[in-house]
Parts: C-alpha cells; sequence; structure tokens
C-alpha cells in the first residue's frame, strides 16, 4: 500500500484525526463534522478525508473510504465526466468545478448527484476538496412538474400539452414518410346526469374507470389522451380509415358493459368523431377541430356511433356557430317576437284562446322559424332567457288585449323542458302574471309529456304548485311519449294536445284514427279538455268532431299571426265551417 494511503489511515479514530493528520484546518474539519451535505479531500485519486454526512450518504464506514477508495469509484463507469483529460502535476486527477451524475452506494443503489469541486494544496502536494448534493428530492420534484404539466392529474393520461407535443412528432412522421394516421375524438354520452345525480366524486370515479377500458383496447403506438372534462383524443400512427373505423368499433364494445363504481353500476355510452391525414387535413388544429365536429354529428345521429368528417359538417358548424352568435344578439337588440294561433271551441266555432309561438325577426333573413333556431337555444343555455321573455310578453300581451275591449282569450305558453326544470321557474311565472296584472286563470303552460315524467315525482309538486296559483297546465305532445296512467291522475293538468302526427294522415291512416279516438276517450275519462293540434282539413276536422274532441288549432283555421291581426280576427267569428 503506498506511503499515501498508509497516512491516510494511521491513527485514525475518526475523521477528524484522519483530517488533522493530513494538516487539514482544524476549522474546516469542525464545519465538515456538523455539515448536512457530503463533504471531501482527495489526493492522488484517494480519499484522504470524507465527513460523516458522506459516509451516511454512500453506506460506508470512514476507513472504507479513507485511504481505501477514491471519488472515480462511487460514480457509474459512464459518468466518469467529472474527471478532465488535463493532468495535473504528480499524476493527480484534475476535477471539472462542478458537473452533475450518477452515484454508486455501498448496496449497490444508484442516485443522482451534484459534486462541486476546488483545488487545494495539502502537504504541498496538490489535492482536491469535493462537494456532494443529493439530486433525488430535486429529480422527483422535478419528474413531479414533469407529470403535472405533461400528464392529467385524474387519470394519469397525458393532457392536452403531451398530446400536441406527440402529433407534432406524429405530422413530421407521416409527411417524412408519406404514412397515414388517424385521429379520434371521443365523448361520453349525457354524463353531466352522472355527475348532478350522483356527485363529482362518482363521476371522477367512472372517468378513471373509462380510461383503463378505453387504455386497454388500444395498441401500445398509439396515445390516448384526456382533454378535459368527459373528452378524449386518440392519436393512431400509420392508421388508415378503415383501420379507424375498426378501433371506433373496439371502443364502443368496450364501453358497452356496465361500469361498477362506488357501489354504483352505471352504463355510459360514447360518441365518437375520427378524422385521417391528409385526408381531413394537414395540420394538428384542423385535424383535431374535424374531429370535434365529427363526434357532434355522431351525437346528433343518436349517440353511442362514429361518425368520419366530412367537409360539409364543417359548413354547418360554422352556420350553427353564426346562428349561436346572432341569436345571443337578437335577446340582447329584442330581435324576437310573438305570434298567436287561435285555439277554437269546436262545439261553438269561436276562439277561446291563443297560443304563443316565438319568431325572429333577423335583420338579414327576415322572419326565422322557430325550427331554426331553438334547439341552438336549448344547446347553449338561451333558452331560459328566451322563454321568461316568451312567458312576459305573452302576458303583458293578453292583458293588453283586454284592456282594448276584446273578450279574455286564454294564453297557452309552451316551456321548455330546461325552463320548466329550472330552480326559479314557479317564481318566473309568478312575477310575470303580477307585471301584467294578467288573472292566472287566463294562463295556460304547455308542457310535453316526456318533460312531466322526467323525473315526475319532482315535477308534481312544481305542477302542483302552479295549479294552486290557478295557472292552467296542459300535456303537450300527448302520446308520443311514455306516460304512466297512475302518474297521469296525480298531475294537475286539464288538457291533453294530440299531437299533430296523429293528426297529419288522419283521414288515411286507420292507425292515427284509432290512437286518436282513444286520446280523446281517455281524456274524458279522466275529466280532461281534449286539444287536436296540427288541423289542417275539412276532412280532418269532421272526424274529430265525430270523436267528441273539444278543441283544435291550426292553419284550417289560421297561421300564426301577429298580435294587431289577431284583433281582425275575432270580428270574423264565428268562422268555424259547417259540414
Amino acid at each position: 500500500m503506498s506511503d499515501g494511503k498508509s497516512k491516510g489511515r494511521v491513527g485514525a479514530r475518526g475523521d477528524q484525526t484522519v483530517a488533522t493528520s493530513m494538516a487539514v484546518p482544524a476549522a474546516f474539519t469542525a464545519a465538515a463534522e456538523t455539515a448536512q451535505v457530503g463533504l471531501y479531500i482527495q489526493q492522488e485519486g484517494i480519499f484522504r478525508y470524507v465527513n460523516p454526512f458522506l459516509t451516511r450518504q454512500f453506506g460506508y464506514a470512514a476507513d472504507e473510504l479513507v485511504g481505501q477508495r477514491g471519488p472515480l469509484d462511487l460514480v457509474l463507469a459512464d459518468a466518469e465526466s467529472f474527471r478532465l483529460e488535463a493532468r495535473g502535476g504528480g499524476g493527480a486527477d484534475v476535477y471539472a468545478p462542478a458537473c452533475e451524475t450518477i452515484a454508486r452506494r455501498r448496496d449497490g443503489s444508484m442516485f443522482p448527484v451534484r459534486i462541486v469541486s476546488a483545488p487545494l494544496t495539502i502537504d504541498g502536494r496538490p489535492a482536491t476538496t469535493g462537494t456532494v448534493f443529493d439530486l433525488s428530492a430535486q429529480r422527483a420534484a422535478e419528474a413531479r412538474i414533469r407529470e403535472l404539466a405533461d400528464f392529467d392529474s385524474l387519470t394519469g393520461l397525458p393532457n392536452r400539452r403531451l398530446l400536441l407535443d406527440r402529433l407534432l412528432q406524429l405530422v413530421a412522421g407521416a409527411e417524412r414518410e408519406e404514412t397515414p394516421f388517424a385521429l379520434l375524438c371521443l365523448d361520453l354520452d349525457h354524463f353531466k346526469r352522472v355527475n348532478d345525480s350522483l356527485g363529482h366524486s362518482v363521476g371522477d370515479e367512472l372517468l378513471c374507470a373509462v380510461a383503463r377500458r378505453l387504455g386497454s383496447a388500444v395498441r401500445r403506438v398509439d396515445t390516448l389522451a384526456r382533454l378535459g372534462g368527459d373528452e378524449f383524443i386518440l392519436a393512431m400512427p400509420g392508421t388508415n380509415a378503415a383501420g379507424a373505423a375498426d378501433l371506433a368499433r373496439r371502443l364502443l364494445d368496450a364501453c358497452n358493459a356496465p361500469f361498477i363504481v362506488a357501489g354504483h353500476d352505471l352504463t355510459v355510452t360514447p360518441s365518437l368523431g375520427v378524422t385521417t391525414y391528409p385526408q381531413d387535413g394537414k395540420d394538428i388544429e384542423t385535424l383535431l377541430r374535424n374531429a370535434d365536429v365529427a363526434m357532434y354529428k355522431a351525437k346528433e345521429q343518436g349517440r353511442n356511433t362514429f361518425q368520419f368528417y366530412t367537409a360539409e359538417m364543417n359548413t354547418a358548424t360554422f352556420e350553427r356557430l353564426m346562428l349561436e352568435g346572432s341569436l345571443r344578439r337578437a335577446v340582447r337588440n329584442g330581435e324576437l317576437v310573438l305570434h298567436y294561433q287561435p285555439l277554437i271551441n269546436l262545439g261553438s266555432g269561436r276562439i277561446i284562446g291563443v297560443e304563443a309561438l316565438v319568431r325572429w325577426r333577423h335583420p338579414d333573413l327576415g322572419l326565422v322559424m322557430p325550427d331554426r333556431f331553438i334547439h341552438v337555444a336549448e344547446e347553449t343555455g338561451l333558452i331560459n332567457p328566451i322563454g321568461d321573455w316568451v312567458l312576459g310578453e305573452a302576458c303583458r300581451q293578453a292583458q293588453a288585449w283586454i284592456a282594448a275591449g276584446l273578450p279574455p282569450l286564454v294564453m297557452a305558453v309552451n316551456v321548455a323542458p330546461e325552463q320548466f326544470r329550472q330552480a326559479g321557474f314557479v317564481a318566473a311565472v309568478a312575477g310575470a302574471l303580477a307585471s301584467s296584472g294578467l288573472d292566472p286563470m287566463l294562463l295556460e303552460l304547455e308542457v310535453t309529456e316526456r318533460t312531466v315524467m322526467n323525473g315526475a315525482e319532482v315535477n308534481i309538486g312544481t305542477l302542483t304548485a302552479l295549479h294552486r296559483m290557478g295557472v292552467e297546465l296542459s300535456l303537450d305532445d300527448f302520446g308520443t311519449g311514455y306516460s304512466s296512467l297512475a302518474y297521469l291522475k296525480r298531475f294537475p293538468v286539464g288538457k291533453l294536445k294530440i299531437d299533430r302526427s296523429f293528426v297529419r294522415d288522419l283521414e288515411h291512416d286507420a292507425d292515427d284514427q284509432a290512437i286518436a279516438s282513444t286520446i280523446v276517450s281517455m281524456g274524458r275519462s279522466l275529466r280532461l279538455a281534449v286539444l287536436a293540434e296540427g288541423v289542417e282539413s275539412r276532412e280532418q276536422l269532421v272526424l274529430l268532431r265525430a270523436m267528441g274532441c273539444d278543441m283544435a288549432q291550426g292553419y284550417f283555421f289560421s297561421r300564426p299571426l301577429p298580435g294587431e291581426e289577431i284583433i281582425e280576427l275575432l270580428r270574423r267569428q264565428p268562422f268555424l265551417l259547417k259540414e
């Protein structure tokens, strides 16, 4: 063993003794003994001093290092970058002032370190002092930061940031190799109902379960990412339209089986939109946008299905966006108007009321019918302010006719499902009546069969509150949904409306005649008035009167008219044509 090594070991009673034998200043050793960082002195490649913290870092005893090993013995063989190629006097290694490398403990485990070195002279010979910083906590924090930056915190899937990075690589590779790839946008159908009914914690568990099931159905080369909410994106390299269709079907099948979440047996279906490169776009933004458009088309087609993107979809989407923006402006600027269609008593032939129907007086398109914009209003939440305006304006107009000397007419107003379910709906009705001064008995609210049957127990309370207020209630589109007779007799409604789909072919279709006749008989048995809508011919009128139907409305009597034209119509009644 060399003299240098022997000198390091003589009289070693601890690290202080070793350091002192090398004429290391006492102030250094005093500070090093209590330092919470690894400190060493090496000379000729061998440790001459190590502090207690460094021995704990590496799991060695001091005498296993001092005079026995050097810094290069504690780093990976391929991680000797901190030793410079240049050599100092006496063959001593010259170390880089600072570097990061991987260190090896006595038990063989690895950890990242930063070593900062500085030259010094001890006993007249060159030496180096080094400080060893354990970077494990820093690297873990950096990994966590990368995880938070690149992965969804709930599902662990890649997030938008990482997805876009991988898509950039995917586009570059596809351009270079002239190969296709496909993007799939997946959104869960009616997921909001889970959050609303069972809570967000159950919704989060369901999202994680869906993510796991989707992940098990895709290839390892694919990227499944969560963009937020219940929307997922799947990037499929080397995949053409046929391959994308096969995978879309597998994903639909994967979601068919119920999910067991927090003790609940839940069924959730996806709607999928598919785009392919380069047919549907040559850049990421276009491909993602078109996949989203195709996904919404799948929802329109009934959900639980997939749709490939077509250029026509983009045109329709653009028109819808323009319509939504214009509709918001229409609500603000007072572009909505009401027209009124008479309700005719089939016994007397007289107008006993009107139904208020909203129209949009568009500055460029003219008068726009509700079938072009009501669905947009429902999807965007505009239906509530529109519905509140219709309710208030209809009450105002009904009272204005009375003030002008006209006989009182029932004012029937359609109520959208979203409007009916809002918490303040009963208060909004009361406010419209109070503001206009209209007698509640002259206001009739029309709610669809599907609306009241969806959450029937809760809706009975709303209907009862309106009934106690004195407001008349009618069940619209009767026969098109499913009504339990047990519920029907509990609903405080006074009228059933036969849907126009059963009246349209009444004079030719025996089934429609049977359905209409049954509804009339049911209404009579339950002491409810029955009104047929969509009456357009004398033949339909004759059949309805023979069945005993109480009321009717439709183009045979009058189209919906502006408020000022209703006055003239009232002067010409009774106008019911006799058989």
